[in-house]
């Protein structure tokens, strides 16, 4: 892709109730403000965030690593955590190392962040493969803060960790140094906290405790069923926040 962002872009993100017959898939682009090739990447992760597919319904998250905020540029939304969950994907699918802008398909199949074709083809394969169901809902407790109940089933005998992300909608952010200076750049599905809430065979079923100082800035929370240390993802839901 070619096309670039231009200055004061701001995404718009729905979350839309699924239909009978789609699928939920998750979507990771793993991403940075300091990196001049992850805009058109970013605007990649909205457009399949709204966008209807024959059976599927993509549940995007995007993560900012934060192995280019010591190249002229800190990215506000980085984090350590969302860096060693890329190295877990680099190291489960055998690459050499970790890369800007990179997307994951249901933790099964990885693409550079911009291929286009290479998303929609992986987002159709994860629609067709059997998975789990998660049962989540929110629960008050104070203004500003809450917990996640979640009921969740997946394939018997199968270890899973449940994971839990705090998702900001939309963000925006005026860039003064690094590749991107004097940029304004758009974010979709930015992931504030993910905080793992237990783990299971086969099965979960518990509360997840929200990180109080990202609740205020979250939309939504995405919890996620997945095999350890970066493997398959069995199941994902989203709880709207507001």
């Amino acid at each position: 892709m070619t096309a670039r962002l231009a200055l004061g872009l701001v995404f718009l993100i729905p979350v839309q109730a699924l239909a009978a017959d789609e699928v939920p898939v998750l979507v990771e682009l793993f991403t940075s403000e300091g990196c001049s090739s992850c805009p058109p990447a970013d605007a990649l992760l909205a457009r399949l965030a709204t966008e209807r597919f024959t059976g599927a319904r993509v549940v995007a998250l995007s993560e900012h690593v934060d192995y280019w905020d010591d190249l002229g540029w800190r990215d506000r939304f980085s984090s350590p955590a969302l860096t060693r969950r890329q190295e877990a994907y680099a190291r489960r699918m055998g690459l050499s190392g970790v890369y800007t802008p990179q997307l994951v398909v249901a933790g099964r199949v990885q693409a550079v962040g911009g291929d286009e074709r290479a998303a929609r083809t992986a987002i159709g394969s994860a629609a067709r493969v059997p998975g789990g169901r998660i049962a989540a809902r929110l629960v008050r407790d104070g203004p500003e803060a809450g917990a996640i109940d979640v009921d969740a089933q997946w394939a018997p005998g199968t270890s899973a960790e449940v994971l839990v992300a705090l998702v900001q909608d939309r963000a925006t952010t005026r860039v003064e140094r690094g590749e991107n200076a004097g940029r304004t750049l758009a974010h979709a599905s930015v992931v504030r906290s993910l905080t793992l809430a237990g783990k299971g065979i086969g099965a979960f079923r518990g509360r997840a405790g929200l990180p109080r100082q990202h609740v205020a800035e979250a939309d939504r929370a995405v919890v996620v069923v997945q095999e350890p240390d970066g493997g398959p993802v069995r199941a994902v839901a989203t709880v709207e926040l507001r």
